[in-house]
């Protein structure tokens, strides 16, 4: 994904979530309380999505809406995105 233009604040987006995963493990082993390890999931889950919806954006911008695309360029970047979105959805 080289078009990604902040490819490096994306990982360390990915860095802190995983972080945060290491804490969703680490209140398991300690047997945290259930509210601790599901305000930690929470967090990761939101995490995670703020990631998706930023990938989504950026691959909208430069496979589906940028000026010069194809026909069939623009197709393909809508199909990529709608297998993803319904992957996702499942």
């Amino acid at each position: 994904m080289s078009h990604l233009t902040s490819n490096a604040d994306l990982v360390a987006r990915v860095r802190r979530i995983a972080g945060q995963v290491n804490g969703i493990e680490k209140a398991l082993v300690d047997e945290a309380p259930c509210a601790t390890v599901l305000h930690r999931i929470a967090a990761v889950r939101g995490a995670v999505n703020g990631l998706l919806d930023e990938v989504i954006a950026s691959h909208l911008e430069e496979h589906v809406a940028a000026p010069g695309l194809t026909d069939a360029e623009r197709r393909a970047g809508a199909d990529e995105l709608l297998a993803v979105i319904r992957r996702y959805s499942k």
